[in-house]
């Protein structure tokens, strides 16, 4: 979870000015650093104290890494329809549009990690949480032992596997709110993918 949170921060980074809402380059990852590593005092080693405001404080690195994200997504779009200047050169876009949309894909994965059956700590200590996500390990404990249940790297795959498929996975979402953020990944994904490729497409013609 933390290498993916710092990987969002240098990916922020290799963002273009215009994508950056005029930020200083290195200005997110010191903030989502700080925000990581407050974390860490508060829960080191295995994430399982399950404390309310550690829960907040996690919500707020996830929202920060979202929003900003979110907003280089608004403002590459709204630059790829208007032409803006940076958008003609297509390494530029293509590296950008790349950024973006692994981004997206580590912050979808760390808001499922947060939120399914009450949050990393509540499954290390094998809280009765009412699952969103379903697991193919879930129903194949034989091959897992059990007391296996989902850690971050099975969030980000799930989160990468609906941004590439834009369908469900092996891993089934039972709970109506997950689906809507499943829908949200595929769409914001999709869009982001279309129109890169396409202007990158136009340019090198």
């Amino acid at each position: 979870m933390a290498l993916a949170v710092l990987t969002a921060g240098l990916l922020r980074a290799s963002l273009p000015p215009q994508l950056r809402n005029g930020d200083a380059r290195w200005l997110f990852l010191v903030v989502v650093v700080a925000l990581l590593g407050a974390l860490i005092v508060g829960d080191p080693g295995r994430i399982d104290r399950d404390l309310p405001w550690l829960r907040v404080l996690t919500g707020c690195l996830i929202g920060v890494i979202s929003v900003t994200n979110a907003d280089a997504a608004i403002r590459l779009v709204v630059g790829i329809v208007n032409t803006s200047a940076f958008t003609n050169n297509a390494k530029v876009l293509l590296a950008s549009g790349g950024a973006i949309w692994l981004t997206n894909v580590i912050a979808f994965g760390l808001w499922y990690w947060d939120l399914d059956r009450g949050g990393p700590a509540a499954r290390a200590s094998r809280s009765p949480g009412r699952p969103a996500l379903i697991f193919p390990e879930m129903k194949n404990e034989q091959h897992v032992g059990t007391d296996w249940y989902p850690r971050f790297v099975d969030y980000f795959h799930f989160a990468f596997a609906t941004a590439t498929a834009f369908s469900p996975t092996d891993v089934s979402a039972i709970r109506p709110w997950m689906k809507l953020m499943m829908m949200a990944e595929e769409a914001i994904s999709l869009i982001v993918a279309l129109l890169v490729v396409a202007r990158a497409v136009n340019i090198l013609k």
